[in-house]
């Protein structure tokens, strides 16, 4: 079950966003009453009230809005119950001074901004004694090990207990805290006014997650980066997933680079099925793997993760779905140079990650002649001596002019939208630009390449094409194509009217 949190200043929006929510098929909300401008009139709340509501007034110390004594915080809480609220949340440290009443359930809270305690199991049972019926544990994930103790002790626990870890590390425990058995998850009415630190709005959690629906039984996926909260995979898979009719949920695993070996070598605790792996853990991975396909192989670097009883697989989607992006738009604006041939004689790469390696390998094989430039040299460098091409500073991207641009870098994603990897001064209109980036589809140097009458290969299409791959690597089936291609566009739409 999904508990939306609604926090708004005048009482008619907190009534009006819950008879909402229940008319959505939300059957449990919470009242922070800490966010309530002036005199909380409690009666006006809860007479008459569409569903279920947990009452919670947090302190600023818990990360709430209450500005007022403690004293008068207590009393709030205690009229709550004894007006017949559905449950009432009392932290820890205060639930002692608070006895059962009435109806009321207790749902006895801790929260802790900086860390996850180490001694989780601790904690634990002493909330427990605290007459809980009820144990909402809320810490800050600084590890994705974090996100393992959590679930395992929401899993382990006899009493029902929601535990979830704070912080976009943390996202995964809000998701799957239900699948180990938590009574409900929490999320915000809003996406854009969340309550706490990583919390996600509740039609994600409905509609992209499939929150209500996930079991034990539910096999987990997801993408691997730092930072991935801009990620739409989980969006485009989800909708995939959802529409061939597979049990099974894909998240974002935010994981920084010096904590990538222990987060892989931990998962069979979760269990993962399956993985993409984007940046910067591309070739950190490879070494978790047993199996490679030709192309990691001759790539040295990896996107998908596949989890097996004999190991981890490794492969690369992206070398091919850059190329046939490249040829289908080619042959799309009749740009072939004949019949079966390429189009694209000379390319430049821009960046020197995984995904740069893996379309200079592409664009290598195809006969094409590749520079690669980087910002670090080193790195350029070393792609152009593992796939056969040339490397050069990223100052002297400009000095040669090439029939084709390819934007492997970060540069002109979301929200950084004005920004651009390759100035238009230097632009042509005989160029094929090919921009990797997906959000938004239409970057600066897209639109600045159409102005000029460039051809243009947009990252949505090499987005979709790789994730085709994925889906056919771990499921064994065919990808609804069009239905992950509408999920990205309507996301990357979404994403621009927020911004």
């Amino acid at each position: 079950m999904i508990c939306v949190s609604i926090g708004r200043g005048r009482h008619r929006h907190v009534i009006a966003e819950h008879r909402h929510l229940t008319e959505q098929g939300i059957k449990l909300v919470e009242l922070r009453l800490d966010y309530i401008q002036g005199t909380v009139q409690l009666q006006r709340l809860l007479k008459d009230r569409p569903g279920p509501v947990i009452v919670t007034c947090r302190r600023s110390a818990d990360g709430g809005k209450w500005e007022h004594s403690e004293e008068q915080r207590m009393v709030l809480l205690r009229t709550a119950i004894v007006e017949g609220a559905d449950y009432v949340d009392l932290e820890d440290d205060v639930a002692a001074k608070v006895p059962r009443y009435g109806a009321t359930k207790r749902i006895i809270s801790h929260h802790d901004f900086a860390k996850t305690p180490a001694d989780l199991t601790h904690l634990h049972r002493r909330m427990v004694e605290m007459d809980a019926d009820i144990v909402k544990i809320a810490t800050m994930a600084n590890h994705p090990l974090d996100n393992l103790r959590m679930l395992e002790l929401v899993q382990s626990s006899r009493v029902p207990t929601v535990g979830v870890c704070m912080g976009e590390i943390g996202v995964p425990t809000r998701i799957l805290t239900g699948r180990a058995g938590a009574p409900f998850t929490y999320a915000t009415f809003n996406e854009d006014r969340v309550l706490a630190p990583g919390q996600i709005g509740w039609q994600q959690m409905r509609d992209v997650y499939r929150y209500d629906t996930l079991t034990r039984a539910t096999k987990i996926y997801g993408v691997v980066a730092d930072p991935v909260a801009h990620s739409l995979s989980p969006v485009v898979h989800n909708a995939a997933l959802a529409a061939a009719g597979i049990d099974a949920v894909y998240l974002p695993f935010r994981v920084p680079a010096e904590q990538i070996d222990e987060f892989l070598s931990h998962a069979r605790r979760w269990p993962l099925a399956g993985l993409s792996v984007t940046i910067p853990h591309k070739e950190a991975v490879l070494k978790h793997s047993n199996r490679h396909d030709d192309l990691v192989k001759w790539i040295g670097a990896a996107n998908t993760l596949s989890f097996g009883a004999d190991g981890i697989a490794a492969f690369n989607s992206d070398a091919t779905a850059a190329i046939e992006s490249l040829e289908a738009t080619l042959a799309e604006q009749e740009s072939q140079a004949a019949p079966g041939g390429f189009g694209v004689k000379t390319a430049i790469v821009l960046g020197a990650g995984g995904a740069a390696r893996a379309v200079a390998f592409a664009l290598r094989q195809r006969g094409v002649e590749v520079t690669v430039a980087s910002r670090t040299l080193e790195r350029a460098r070393k792609i152009s001596g593992d796939v056969n091409c040339k490397a050069v500073d990223w100052a002297h991207r400009y000095r040669v002019p090439y029939d084709c641009i390819v934007n492997a870098t970060p540069v002109g994603m979301h929200p950084n939208v004005n920004e651009t990897p390759y100035d238009k001064q230097h632009l042509k209109s005989y160029m094929v630009v090919f921009d990797t980036v997906y959000n938004p589809e239409n970057t600066l140097l897209v639109k600045e390449a159409r102005s000029i009458g460039c051809k243009i290969v947009t990252g949505v299409d090499m987005f979709v094409r790789q994730a085709a791959i994925q889906h056919r690597i771990w499921h064994g089936v065919e990808p609804p194509t069009d239905v992950m291609r509408e999920a990205l566009k309507q996301a990357t739409a979404s994403a621009k009217q927020r911004g």
